[in-house]
């Protein structure tokens, strides 16, 4: 199976389950806009816990905000997103469709290293034990042309980016033959700028009403709090801002699902140091960020660093998180050293002085920022990719299960009683409401039990707990481990304690401190 297919089974797997569905689907639906159904509700909010925890339980110097969605339009000023907040986008003129410029070059650059990797496998093949992978990619010739063709792709794209070329880009989408996913054509338009943010009014009547903006970002919304959080919290440099919320951006959308959406959610934390501190603090958070990832035990090979070659305008060091989705390696976090640009804009564009005076050094200043931003769509597919796996068992069956973190799993247990009859159904809700106070608990009586064991595979319960008929006679039931299948006999009164030391966050956060 490519992966290709697998990613289509797993969007497919996704509806099936209750996990993700195209939002507004009885009018056809609308454009890369989803919502989320009832397990795929649970696994996002566990995502969020965990995140949410581990910043403002494990540091003590880091504290949450929720600020609004409408914000003054000056702050859209002041922070660039007015001037600069813009994509190089094209249009195929036979399919009508409007791509990203650099994305269709990334594209392109991710091809020739697919056509590498092939070439690698095959030679491995063929040569066994004897393969000499280092010699092999330094002496081929087809990896050559390969490497030739990526590396100049990339190289004219970080040139062009940094000079805002958009002739250049264009040129390298032509002298690299890119043509349109859809129409398979070369029939492309120029190279535009369009700005991302949408825009609304506020105001009772529409000749009376300001334009205001969707944030395109949460980040914002903590820089103007700063000084609020400072002294009403009493912080001391260094300290951290976090903040959950909604951000919507009009994206022109790859086909990945919920990785790129128009409404979007994001976890961000800044953290506030003194100037010239700022790069020590980057690399500590690059750190601290990648523990967090590691610890959901999807496999350290999983996981790289992206180090940005064009920076932003308001940093001086990023580097991104990138996961090994099926469809490649691709960002999930951006960690960035955003200087003191945030702040100082707002001092200047508001009139007001945001400054911290530092009682160790005497002295004020207006602090630097690093910051850690992660959306949390693209973390679900995250979770729900690395989870997916389509089992061969050993007695020829087939079953599909999501392999999830246990803490992070949208149900943590179901009650199955054996049979409807005998008494079973009358114990089985007796335990269900001792459980469900402290847990995410289902209750399933309906097919065989093989049956019901395979839906709680496929959403990822790590619990199935069987009422059958001893019981009745010694208040045992069985309890299946979703990823082994093993079963084992365990009395009701310890299924709480047990069922908490597996599914609590407490695993995960030893990770994190150890």
């Amino acid at each position: 199976m490519t992966q290709e297919e697998l990613f289509k089974k797993l969007v497919a797997h996704c509806k099936e389950y209750g996990f993700i569905f195209p939002s507004s689907e009885i009018y056809d639906g609308l454009s890369a806009v989803y919502d989320y159904g009832q397990q795929g509700v649970e696994l996002k909010n566990n995502i969020k816990r965990y995140w949410w925890e581990s910043m403002t339980r494990l540091h003590d110097n880091i504290v949450g905000i929720d600020s609004a969605i409408f914000m003054h339009p000056k702050i859209w000023e002041a922070s660039g997103h007015v001037g600069a907040f813009n994509d190089p986008l094209i249009d195929n003129r036979d399919s009508k469709k409007r791509y990203r410029a650099d994305v269709l070059i990334e594209d392109f650059i991710a091809k020739q290293e697919e056509k590498i990797a092939k070439e690698v496998e095959k030679a491995k093949k063929r040569f066994g034990d004897a393969f000499d992978e280092a010699k092999f990619l330094e002496t081929n010739a087809r990896v050559a042309d390969y490497r030739a063709k990526r590396d100049m792709a990339h190289d004219r794209m970080v040139d062009a980016l940094n000079r805002n070329d958009l002739e250049e880009l264009r040129q390298i989408i032509l002298d690299c033959e890119i043509v349109c996913p859809i129409s398979g054509t070369r029939n492309w338009t120029e190279v535009r700028q369009f700005n991302l943010m949408f825009e609304t009014k506020m105001g009772s009547v529409s000749e009376g009403a300001n334009t205001i903006y969707l944030r395109p970002e949460t980040a914002q919304g903590i820089f103007v709090n700063f000084l609020n959080v400072q002294k009403t919290g009493r912080m001391k440099i260094p300290f951290g801002i976090a903040q959950i919320g909604k951000a919507f951006r009009n994206e022109i959308v790859a086909r990945q699902f919920i990785f790129r959406m128009r409404e979007f959610e994001q976890m961000e934390m800044q953290f506030f140091v003194r100037p010239g501190e700022e790069l020590e603090w980057f690399k500590k958070w690059k750190e601290t960020r990648m523990k967090w990832h590691r610890a959901l035990g999807f496999g350290d090979e999983h996981y790289r660093f992206h180090d940005h070659e064009k920076l932003a305008h308001y940093a001086n060091a990023a580097t991104d998180v990138e996961y090994e989705f099926p469809f490649g390696f691709k960002e999930v976090e951006g960690i960035h050293s955003r200087t003191d640009f945030d702040l100082g804009n707002h001092q200047k564009f508001s009139g007001k002085k945001i400054q911290y005076f530092d009682t160790e050094t005497g002295e004020s200043y207006v602090p630097y920022v690093i910051e850690t931003s992660i959306g949390v769509d693209r973390m679900v597919l995250q979770v729900l990719s690395a989870s997916y796996e389509e089992q061969q068992l050993e007695n020829g069956e087939t079953r599909v299960v999501m392999h999830f973190p246990p803490a992070l799993a949208p149900v943590k247990a179901a009650v199955l009683p054996l049979v409807k009859k005998d008494g079973l159904p009358e114990v089985a809700r007796e335990i269900l409401h001792q459980l469900k106070f402290d847990f995410n608990v289902q209750y399933d009586e309906k097919d065989s039990i093989g049956k019901r064991y395979r839906r709680q595979d496929a959403i990822g319960t790590p619990f199935c707990i069987t009422v059958d008929h001893q019981t009745l006679e010694d208040r045992t039931v069985t309890v299946r481990y979703r990823d082994s299948m093993e079963q084992k006999r365990v009395a009701i009164s310890e299924l709480s304690s047990m069922i908490g030391a597996e599914v609590g966050f407490r695993k995960l956060f030893d990770q994190l401190i150890g």
